[in-house]
């Protein structure tokens, strides 16, 4: 039987999610509103961004929308977001780093971020932890708290010979390595916030959803997104998983995660490249 969360105390949560405008996104903040409380969406695209935005009210007048734009390819548009919602949201208890970029429609075409990274990496890692990274005085000043990171079971080991994959470039080669620099960066953030009261956990919600971007790569949906939203959930308001943090879980089950995301060294390597290439510049653009 799948483990439930209670819905108590859930009515007076503020809870960020990101690439809340199709797919499992959307699903996700229909649920999480069906809880109450306040709920913040995130999307790139303004017209979608609204269309599930009045979605969501019209199905739970009760919770509290209000919508964020950002593109999260751009490192200085996410800088921009955090600031945002710390200047406006009193409160923040979960965050969930949902939105991301897949295999893509052509595998084999390399693409780069704003600022000249690998897409993916810069979607799926470094988007999420500048984020994560921009809004922790806003989740410590609110804890308890949780972060979700939506991750994957396909992971490949991270070269860091060629991080940005400019060789032998692949698509989902790319998407499965950036959800595993995903997980590595979960277990340290999790060790460095222990005692705070800000949990951090990462899981692949369910395999083959049917999302864009599983189509676009030309792969048959399995399930529908229904299936990743129940495991979600749980991660972030099951009280049974209160205090539980730098774990993987596929669906409901704590799993164990590729080899590397447990080898010090490589865990090492990367966090000082994730910090260099997601340090704040001096000349960003704040209006965002």
């Amino acid at each position: 039987m799948e483990p439930q969360h209670a819905a108590s105390d859930t009515g007076t949560r503020t809870t960020l999610v990101t690439g809340a405008t199709s797919g499992m996104g959307r699903d996700l903040a229909l649920a999480l509103a069906a809880h109450g409380g306040t709920l913040l969406l995130h999307g790139r695209d303004a017209g979608r961004l609204d269309a599930v935005a009045a979605e969501v009210r019209a199905a739970h007048p009760g919770t509290a929308v209000r919508t964020y734009r950002a593109d999260l390819s751009d490192l200085d548009q996410v800088h921009a977001l955090a600031d945002r919602v710390r200047a406006a949201e009193p409160h923040l208890d979960g965050l969930v780093h949902n939105a991301v970029a897949g295999g893509g429609s052509r595998p084999l075409v390399r693409e780069p971020s704003a600022q000249g990274h690998e897409l993916r990496f810069a979607v799926n890692h470094l988007a999420p932890y500048a984020l994560t990274r921009g809004l922790l005085p806003l989740l410590t000043a609110s804890a308890p708290a949780r972060v979700v990171n939506v991750a994957s079971i396909g992971q490949e080991e991270i070269d860091f010979d060629d991080v940005m994959l400019e060789r032998d470039y692949e698509g989902l080669r790319a998407y499965c390595r950036s959800k595993l620099a995903l997980i590595m960066g979960t277990f340290d953030l999790a060790e460095e916030l222990a005692g705070t009261g800000v949990t951090v956990n990462a899981l692949h919600p369910a395999h083959l959803m049917d999302t864009p971007g599983v189509r676009a790569y030309g792969l048959a949906p399995a399930v529908g997104t229904e299936e990743g939203v129940r495991p979600t959930l749980r991660l972030l308001l099951d009280p049974e998983l209160a205090g539980v943090t730098g774990r993987y879980f596929d669906r409901f089950t704590e799993a164990r995660a590729h080899a590397q995301a447990y080898d010090p060294a490589a865990r090492a390597r990367l966090r000082e490249l994730t910090e260099r290439l997601t340090r704040r510049r001096a000349a960003v653009d704040r209006r965002a």
